[in-house]
């Protein structure tokens, strides 16, 4: 112990007689362990960390595959059906997303909320902060109860604990708060920072809902608890058997439908689709911290050769080589404990950052932090690093020729050249990761050019969007929602600068749209198969406002209401995809299957395709129907309840900025209803540039850890070229004596740092095919192996190689031989 706290003092002091060659290692160290950490901190608070429910790896979300829908949901009446049939699980609860206008006490405001079932919080294993959850009788008497989120009850009532048996208005109906939710819960667990749910509400399913007209809903979820030793592959058989029997329950106007049961762990769900890319974004900075390490190996080599007259006299002394082993191990472990110490401040930074940084698509960012797990790995990838770091310079040190370097000193380079390999061996090893990780990089930068030229079919500049949801208290039928929408629309009209406005419920650039069944005329009634397309409900000049351009046929009018002809929209893929070869005008079709029996609307246009999520996604089938027309949707009686668009969003285009309309929007809505709550009020290309956001910022991050990657292996190069020029500067002087031109010894080092840099793209060449697989998923139009982008990465690499021994070969070529045969 003793010799091991000398090895310490030692090493700090020969640390502070070179501190700019410390103070390099450490901040290398410090970039590769604190990226490294931060992007563990995300794997450790979204993967690895349990999600915050008891037993969460005994959850399972329950329910029906229809098509090729991959997420499991359930009808309205199906959820009692699994409650009583399936017999895998100990509970089970359901829930469905809503939206909620919370008024009372301060202004209005849209909260995101979900109804849930009584059974839902039990099944959870999650009791409230204050107060308590509803109870079934609650549920089944359509109690008008509430259960506020943490966050929630910390905005509107400022934690005050007296908000238990406070009353709030839902849709302008009042509501008594029974409880609030521990800090920290959430469910269903949203991606991103907005739109987290702020409050729960009895699912009390309304007669409409169980209706069966309302059979064909699948959009509510069930999530349920394993029972004690019951396997998923069981639970998964018991939920098809369950699916099976739902089939045969159908009512006849949908029989023929086949649905597949499905238990799928609740984790998966919620953090399956960002594992590939948590998992791709921890092997580019593993990459970039073994860059780092390379770089620090050969700088601590290179240190090691210049000290081998030092370890030679220790050698000479008596001490083992052991002794010189620990030493080596020592300061490697001091430089790479203060680089984590500056990497894990670094990632503290970063972690704060991120809310702001990462895309909406990641869950359960709220979980993203530095705790003692992630602090823990700091300290332990610092000491790995130390270690590894050494193990060169170790070698150096023991493989020392005791009589060269007692003999010759500091005026041979015979004792170097030895180790010639070791340090060439190292740098190329270093450019190969590197290619790896420029490789990629290129190929993400050309992919997200690629994604930035696709035509989303629609334009974004100067349109306003606002969200809105009608209480049902206010606005209980169709007629009442249009007189709303139509006046809306008039009054925005009637505003300067504005020169269209629309309403619609499918909006581009957001997951803001339904998929809806349907049928066309001919279609034979046996032996169908269910299609899907995305669905909207549009009223005024909503195609105007986003310029979807009217490819045949005619727009909607204002004669387009109810009472009147049925009549539709298609896009151009969908009237490929029905009539192929054929105009659609006139052809005829219905909501829902063959068996349905709603009534026929006629096709009068075909519009243009819009890639309704981000532009690498296909845009996919699409149809609209007038909102003035909801008997295309419910049959001839829709006017006697609310039809669509009840809620939907507001499309405005107007020659001023849309920054400057939202005032005006606001003012006008408020007008028709002052206690109408907006949401999502935002420009569209706001909303394009969050869709937009998850191909921006893989591409964004791996390109910075490929930038990091490129900088260290530019160092490395210049470090051994220049240490190589130093030890060859006898060679060097002796060649200048006999004649040969400072242009040729330029060229001798410049070629030497090409070398190195050629061979190391041969390696990473290879690894870079060898990972290609791995980062397919992540690209737009772009094959991983396109040789255009490795040839690209070889001319960079090779540039930098060229660059970085430029500033030695200049020295080399300057030099005086008389002065250099002199000093050495």
């Amino acid at each position: 112990m003793y010799g091991f706290a000398q090895d310490i003092r030692f090493a700090l002091r020969q640390l502070r007689a070179a501190p700019g060659f410390s103070l390099a290692i450490v901040l290398t160290l410090a970039l590769g362990i604190g990226a490294t950490t931060a992007i563990f901190s995300l794997v450790e608070g979204i993967l690895l960390r349990p999600l915050p429910f008891a037993s969460p790896d005994r959850l399972a979300l329950l329910g029906d595959h229809l098509g090729n829908n991959p997420t499991p949901g359930v009808t309205a009446r199906e959820i009692a059906t699994y409650s009583h049939a399936a017999s895998a699980f100990s509970s089970q609860g359901a829930y469905i997303g809503a939206s909620y206008e919370l008024s009372g006490g301060e202004s209005p405001q849209a909260v995101s909320a979900a109804r849930v079932t009584a059974s839902l919080f039990p099944t959870l294993g999650v009791a409230p902060l204050l107060g308590r959850v509803f109870t079934q009788q609650e549920d089944d008497a359509h109690a008008p109860v509430a259960v506020l989120s943490y966050a929630l009850w910390t905005s509107r009532f400022h934690r005050d604990p007296r908000a238990i048996g406070a009353s709030i208005e839902l849709d302008r109906r009042a509501y008594s708060i029974i409880g609030v939710m521990p800090r920290g819960f959430e469910f269903p667990i949203s991606n991103g920072s907005e739109n987290q749910t702020q409050l729960w509400a009895p699912m009390s399913l309304t007669p409409d809902e169980l209706s069966e007209a309302a059979a064909g809903f699948w959009g509510y979820r069930i999530v349920a608890r394993l029972k004690d030793g019951e396997s998923f592959s069981a639970a998964v058989q018991d939920a098809d058997r369950v699916a099976h029997q739902v089939m045969r329950n159908l009512p006849a106007s949908m029989s023929g439908i086949h649905i597949r049961g499905d238990a799928m762990p609740l984790r998966e769900y919620v953090v399956g689709e960002t594992r590939p890319l948590l998992r791709t974004l921890l092997a580019a900075v593993a990459i970039v911290l073994l860059i780092a390490c390379v770089n620090v190996a050969v700088l601590l080599l290179v240190r090691a050769i210049r000290r081998r007259r030092e370890h030679a006299v220790r050698l000479a002394l008596g001490a083992r080589a052991g002794d010189l082993v620990r030493q080596a191990v020592c300061e490697g472990v001091v430089l790479s404990l203060a680089g984590g110490m500056l990497g894990l401040g670094l990632a503290a930074l970063a972690v704060r950052t991120a809310p702001r940084l990462l895309p909406d698509s990641m869950p359960r960012i709220d979980a993203i932090s530095i705790d003692a797990t992630v602090a823990a790995f700091a300290i332990l990838l610092a000491l790995l690093t130390g270690v590894l770091c050494s193990i060169a310079p170790a070698f150096s040190a023991v493989r020392t020729d005791l009589i060269d370097s007692l003999k010759d000193g500091e005026r041979t380079s015979s004792g170097a050249t030895t180790h010639r390999w070791l340090r060439s061996s190292l740098v190329a090893a270093e450019i190969a990761v590197a290619m790896v990780l420029l490789t990629v990089s290129l190929a993400l930068l050309r992919s997200y050019a690629k994604m930035l030229a696709v035509d989303p079919g629609y334009r974004s500049d100067h349109v306003l969007i606002a969200g809105y949801d009608l209480p049902l208290q206010q606005y209980p039928t169709g007629d009442a929602a249009g007189r709303f929408r139509r006046e809306v629309v008039d009054r925005l009209a009637a505003r300067p600068g504005v020169s269209a406005v629309g309403v619609t419920t499918i909006l581009p650039a957001s997951d803001n749209y339904a998929m809806a069944a349907y049928t066309i005329e001919g279609q034979p009634a046996d032996g169908w198969k269910l299609k899907f397309a995305a669905f909207g409900a549009v009223y005024g000049g909503y195609f105007h406002a986003l310029g979807i351009p009217l490819l045949e046929g005619r727009a909607f009018t204002a004669n387009d209401r109810s009472g009147e002809p049925l009549v539709v929209l298609v896009n151009q893929s969908m009237a490929h995809d029905c009539w192929p070869g054929q105009s659609p005008i006139g052809k005829r079709m219905h909501v829902g299957n063959p068996k349905k029996g709603l009534p026929w609307a006629t096709v009068i246009g075909v519009v243009g395709d819009t890639r309704l999520g981000s532009p690498d996604q296909p845009g996919g089938d699409q149809w609209y129907a007038p909102a003035e027309q909801p008997e295309i949707l419910y049959g001839p009686d829709a006017a006697g309840k609310l039809a669509a668009p009840g809620g939907g969003f507001l499309t405005v285009r107007s020659a001023l900025p849309p920054s400057q309309m939202i005032e005006n929007l606001r003012e006008t809505v408020a007008s028709i209803d002052p206690h109408l709550a907006l949401r999502d009020v935002r420009p569209l290309a706001d909303a394009v540039s969050n869709v937009e956001a998850p191909r921006r910022f893989n591409t964004g991050l791996i390109s910075a850890f490929a930038l990091a990657a490129l900088v260290l292996a530019i160092v490395g190069i210049y470090a051994v070229v220049a240490f190589s020029v130093s030890l060859r500067t006898r060679e060097i002087a002796i060649r200048m004596a006999v004649g040969a031109r400072r242009g040729q010894v330029a060229r001798l080092v410049l070629l030497s740092g090409a070398r190195l840099a050629l061979l190391g793209c041969g390696f990473g060449l290879l690894a870079s095919v060898a990972v290609s697989r791995l980062v397919r998923a992540f690209l737009f139009e772009v094959s991983p192996t396109d040789p255009l982008l490795y040839f690209a990465a070889v001319v960079l690499m090779l540039a930098l190689a060229l660059a970085a021994s430029a500033l030695p070969a200049a020295r080399a070529a300057a030099a005086d031989p008389a002065h250099a045969l002199r000093s050495v």
